[in-house]
């Protein structure tokens, strides 16, 4: 597992022009579609959520909403996601969990994102509605049954261990990984 650090460190160590022509091999356009990165994520046969969680990632990483993720929304979302602040990267999850846009996550837009979480890396330790449960007893202040983004930054500040279990569940490294390593075969290492 800790491979998975070294690889990204050793990427963002290469010069950005071999970096670049990683990316060109993978994606010839230099741009990446939604269709592309769920083949490249073997997306097929997942469930909706998961495949809705992929779009949401997509979408907030296509930073001009012209549909494609260029080469430097890929640089600036790795940056965010490896060396972003706290504050940069709860602001990112709070994007990413405000599945409509109205500035709110509500419980149900929160549970979506873990359960699809859970489809894609096929680890259902703990059921998505006790994770929401747990977050929203400790940092909906008003007990509204809805995070701002403020509520959800401080909250999530204020509690360590709410702060560790969406930093593991919205790690997104093997994501990265596959996108500038290319698909690996099964069994290939």
């Amino acid at each position: 597992m800790g491979a998975h650090g070294s690889n990204l460190d050793e990427i963002l160590a290469e010069d950005m022009h071999h970096w670049y022509n990683k990316f060109m091999r993978e994606s010839p356009s230099g741009l990446i579609t939604l269709f592309e990165l769920k083949t490249m994520l073997q997306m097929q046969g997942m469930t909706e959520e998961a495949s809705s969680y992929v779009d949401q990632v997509f979408y907030t990483f296509d930073m001009d909403g012209d549909g494609y993720i260029d080469f430097v929304e890929y640089i600036a979302a790795v940056s965010l996601l490896l060396k972003g602040t706290i504050n940069q990267k709860l602001k990112w999850y709070f994007k990413l969990f405000d599945q409509d846009g109205n500035g709110k996550i509500d419980k149900e837009e929160m549970e979506t994102i873990f359960k699809a979480i859970q489809d894609i890396t096929r680890s259902y330790e703990i059921p998505p509605e006790e994770i929401v449960t747990l977050i929203y007893e400790r940092i909906d202040v008003n007990n509204e049954g809805e995070l701002t983004l403020e509520e959800f930054i401080t909250g999530a500040k204020d509690h360590p261990d709410i702060m560790e279990m969406l930093t593991k569940m919205m790690d997104l490294t093997h994501v990265l990984e596959i996108i500038v390593n290319g698909q690996k075969k099964p069994g290939q290492a």
